[in-house]
């Protein structure tokens, strides 16, 4: 670290503000035009909106606005455990009580402190206590004398500018993937849902049948040393639906697993993400809480995949699902599933349209993670003065 860097505790330069939720007994505080966030919608770094919004009368009776700007940081909650959700706010939000609101009140910009936040993800997480119910939780008093340091103006537009320009390029991917798939899906939908091509009604030589007839499992096993971080996929690090992809931490003890090749598709098998979904663009390995569907014929992958994909089945695995404390999938009832079954000529013509799209996808997601790393390596280093940000050429 270069001389003319100053060191000082992080609640010398912000403020941390609570948030609160409205009491859900009053009606007349929620369904309102405010988003509310809480730990479940903390799933990008950009935050904006939600699928809770509160009213004017909810904000002023149990909640506070993040303005735009400001920092949005998990304090309390189980999703601690695998990661600390830390969002810039895009437009202003309401949060909860879990949630704490970070804003400057010194000469270090707000997006300053969100990149050192993000380059102390490992520390963060070493210091996250636990509950009486077993949640994970910050000790605020140790986040405030956190030591931050930082450079002069100049030096920290220039580390700024750097980082947005890998996160900009991570959320332009994802954006593009988000079209791609919105688009794969319309055209299945308007195809072989609502059969807009042939006048709302079914062909005739297409027929009505179950997911069985198109589809089984992976009976196949591989070597756990024969996969590396990047081709093997539980529930935990599956790329989220219309979010950008997960990297493993560290492959299983166990010496076999699930093998899956081009073409199947994998979906997690536990209630909460049975909407993490990946189309296999080469051979790789999962755990037994992801199926691995095989398709009967080579052509009907992507048909398979964009099935699977669909709200309708999602709904339908949560309807047949088990369990109490870990609900799963019925294995025997999902292969019920009722799916309209074209005929060769359409699910041929369907894939030539939409694999290049799920390729693109596949090759966004890919670059989204190279970039990912790039950006967690470089920011510690940055963040400490050990590159010189002339040095580094994005």
């Amino acid at each position: 670290m270069t001389s003319n860097w100053k060191t000082c505790q992080l609640g010398e330069l912000v403020t941390f503000t609570s948030g609160g939720t409205p009491s859900k007994k009053k009606a007349e505080y929620w369904n309102g035009s405010i988003p509310w966030i809480s730990a479940k919608t903390m799933k990008d770094e950009h935050i904006s909106t939600s699928d809770l919004m509160i009213s004017e009368e909810g904000l002023k009776n149990g909640s506070r606005l993040a303005p735009q700007g400001s920092i949005l940081f998990l304090i309390r909650g189980s999703g601690l455990f695998n990661g600390i959700p830390i969002c810039l706010v895009d437009k202003p939000v309401a949060f909860n009580q879990d949630v704490k609101c970070i804003n400057s009140i010194s000469e270090i910009e707000n997006k300053y402190v969100f990149y050192w936040l993000l380059s102390q993800a490992s520390m963060l997480s070493a210091i996250v206590g636990v509950t009486t119910i077993g949640a994970g939780k910050f000790d605020m008093d140790v986040i405030k004398r956190l030591e931050i340091s930082y450079p002069e103006k100049e030096v920290r537009n220039e580390i700024i500018r750097i980082a947005d320009a890998i996160s900009d390029k991570i959320r332009l991917n994802t954006a593009i993937n988000e079209n791609l798939e919105l688009q794969a899906q319309a055209i299945f939908k308007s195809w072989f849902v609502d059969f807009e091509p042939f006048g709302g009604v079914m062909p005739e030589d297409w027929r009505t049948g179950s997911l069985s007839e198109i589809c089984g499992y992976s009976k196949d096993k591989v070597n756990i040393e024969d996969l590396t971080l990047e081709t093997y996929y539980s529930t935990e690090n599956m790329q989220p639906n219309r979010q950008g992809a997960v990297q493993a931490t560290t492959l299983p003890t166990i010496k076999q697993t699930t093998a899956c090749k081009k073409g199947d598709v994998l979906i997690s098998n536990i209630r909460p993400y049975f909407k993490k979904i990946i189309y296999c663009f080469a051979d790789c390995g999962c755990s037994t809480d992801v199926l691995c569907f095989v398709p009967n014929k080579s052509e009907y992958s992507t048909f398979l995949y964009c099935a699977l994909y669909s709200d309708k089945f999602f709904d339908y695995m949560v309807a047949g699902s088990k369990g109490t404390k870990m609900p799963r999938g019925d294995k025997q009832q999902i292969m019920m599933y009722p799916i309209c079954i074209p005929s060769t000529e359409y699910v041929e013509q369907f894939s030539k349209i939409v694999a290049p799209m799920l390729e693109i996808v596949y090759t966004n997601r890919l670059e989204a993670n190279d970039l990912a790393i790039l950006r967690d390596t470089l920011l510690p280093k940055l963040m400490n003065g050990e590159i010189d940000v002339s040095e580094v050429k994005i």
